[in-house]
């Protein structure tokens, strides 16, 4: 724990109670401590720490008594006020930052609970049954008048007029009196502190609250990708100078993420909407590998046949595409593919019972790649397009907290190594589309270390080829073989692209009623995700393998062609 959290928790705790010393022959007001531990399906629980109120007669004070040092940093410090003779409740939170949000509710506002019959003694005190309902969770409540103040544990739950000393909520999770405590030579008076800070309602109060555990990368504010627009790139590969390859349709930026313990979640969350192209493009998010003597950097910076070339049966050079000793392809974070049109469209096209989105949001769950999201690294976007306004992206890369608690050591670690990446983001730079499946399978040879158990291959995969024999309308088998033997084989096909009507002002409207936008396709849908698939390969031994993806890519009609873009990164843990 910093000096500053340390300094920060103390100066707010002594602001929560004020001592006050009563002369000689005044009767001292009747002020309790209630300390409550947790009980979940029978057994005790120290998950959360445990809860203390400081009761009254008329005022009450609720916080949770925890080891601060034992917290991340950034772990907000919350109490609770009750107000009996206002019949309000405050919630204030002192965030990391120094600054402090307050949430004010009257006790209507809380479930209304119905006082029964029933009976028990709990620390001592003869309590009455009360029952209630929160969304769905049946709620219940026992509570005293016997002990002189008044206080619960969770106002949530209801505000009887008494002191709650114990709670259930399904049955199963207690929150129950372990000790009632007077004070006996002096008051300790809980006080609403004079700073309590911003005034929010709950839904605002919430996400400060939690906000404040999550760090977020901004890596891209409303970036353009468009091709034909005159480029003036950075001098130098200073972290955050942002960087456009391939005519545009790429940029680029070396950015300083941070280092986190091996129990957080990461997300990446992406936002794009149309400058000026109406149709659906293949997008990608991912990382450039830059611990090798070549990497994809080489291929943005100085050309496209910087990087290892694959000769393929069919006469055609594929550049950049597979693993070597000396080369990692990008690593994908997000393959997305955008809607016709969003926002610039909107008001040009109108359909009948629809209403345009202004924007296509897109958020994955990326933790599997923790490894290689830490530190400087360089990420990229790319979409494919040959419009002067084209698209803009706005990207954040959220590391959320798996726990409050301070992590002491790494229970495990992931194991990351790209192996294939055909998906060709320098298209307008001279990268081939990957299309060599109709002569050749992809091959890559790769070595599974010693200490990684849990391996998997992150396969991602889509077709494309847009007329009606083209391999993005008709499904086609992927088959994965592992040193000569089939490992996995699946149709990647997506049936739910009508989902995404209201993102596809632009998308074509036919005769029978069928937008362009909902036909099923191999592996995506233009305004989503395509999500990875995860193929076992933990009975793999350590040592040297051969992989082989097999694909019956259709043949070209015309000048229209079918191609694929897969890409594959094993994954792992490491002990």
């Amino acid at each position: 724990m910093n000096i500053k959290s340390f300094i920060i928790s103390k100066l707010f705790v002594l602001a929560m109670v004020a001592l006050v010393m009563l002369p000689s022959g005044l009767m001292a007001e009747k002020v309790a401590t209630i300390t409550y531990s947790q009980v979940v399906n029978g057994r005790s629980s120290d998950r959360g720490g445990k809860t203390v109120v400081v009761a009254s007669s008329d005022f009450a004070l609720i916080y949770s008594d925890r080891d601060r040092s034992r917290l991340i940093p950034q772990t907000p410090e919350e109490r609770n006020y009750i107000d009996y003779k206002q019949k309000l409740t405050w919630q204030v939170a002192q965030l990391f930052d120094g600054t402090s949000v307050h949430m004010k509710s009257e006790f209507s506002e809380y479930p209304e609970f119905t006082v029964t019959d029933e009976t028990a003694v709990i620390a001592g005190y003869t309590c009455r049954k009360a029952t209630a309902s929160l969304r769905s969770n049946s709620l219940e409540i026992w509570f005293t008048t016997e002990a002189g103040v008044k206080g619960t544990p969770q106002p949530s739950f209801g505000i009887p007029d008494g002191l709650v000393l114990k709670t259930v909520r399904n049955g199963n999770f207690e929150v129950v009196a372990q000790e009632v405590k007077f004070e006996e030579n002096q008051v300790s008076l809980p006080a609403l502190p004079q700073n309590i800070g911003e005034s929010a309602d709950q839904a605002y109060y919430r996400h400060r609250v939690t906000g404040s555990y999550i760090e977020t990368i901004r890596v891209f504010d409303d970036a353009q990708l468009s091709w034909g627009n005159p480029i003036q790139n950075p001098v130098t590969d200073a972290p955050d100078s942002i960087w456009h390859f391939a005519g545009g349709t790429v940029v680029a930026k070396k950015v300083v993420l941070p280092k986190v313990s091996s129990d957080y979640l990461v997300f990446a969350e992406l936002h794009q909407y149309s400058n000026g192209d109406a149709y659906d493009r293949t997008g990608s998010v991912f990382i450039i590998p830059n611990d090798k003597e070549q990497s994809m950097l080489d291929a943005l910076m100085h050309g496209i046949d910087n990087v290892p070339v694959f000769q393929a049966r069919n006469g055609k050079s594929y550049q950049g595409m597979m693993a070597t000793a000396d080369f990692d392809p990008a690593i994908e974070l997000v393959r997305f593919f955008t809607p016709f049109g969003v926002r610039q469209f909107n008001e040009q096209v109108k359909v009948y019972g629809e209403e345009w989105e202004e924007v296509a949001y897109y958020k994955q769950d990326i933790t599997e790649l923790l490894s290689e999201l830490q530190g400087e690294v360089w990420i990229g976007a790319f979409i494919g397009n040959y419009d002067k306004g084209g698209h803009k992206i706005s990207l954040d890369i959220k590391y959320y907290p798996g726990s409050p608690q301070v992590r002491e050591q790494e229970t495990s670690k992931h194991y990351v190594a790209p192996l294939f990446n055909t998906l060709n983001f320098m298209e307008m730079a001279g990268q081939n589309y990957g299309t060599f499946f109709d002569h050749d399978s992809l091959t890559v040879e790769f070595v599974v270390p010693e200490g990684v158990s849990n391996l998997k291959l992150r396969y991602i995969t889509t077709g494309h080829g847009g007329w009606g024999g083209g391999d993005e309308f008709n499904q086609k088998l992927n088959s994965i073989f592992i040193d000569g033997q089939l490992a996995y084989s699946f149709i990647p096909w997506r049936t739910d692209c009508g989902t995404f009507r209201k993102y596809n002002p632009a998308s074509g409207n036919f005769w029978n009623g069928v937008t362009s936008s909902d036909y099923s396709r191999s592996g995506w849908c233009p305004g989503g995700i395509t999500d990875p698939n995860y193929i076992p390969l933990g009975h793999l031994k350590p040592g040297k393998h051969i992989m082989k993806v097999a694909i019956p890519q259709g043949a070209p009609e015309g000048n229209s062609f079918s191609a694929w873009c897969v890409s594959g990164v094993l994954i792992g843990d490491l002990k």
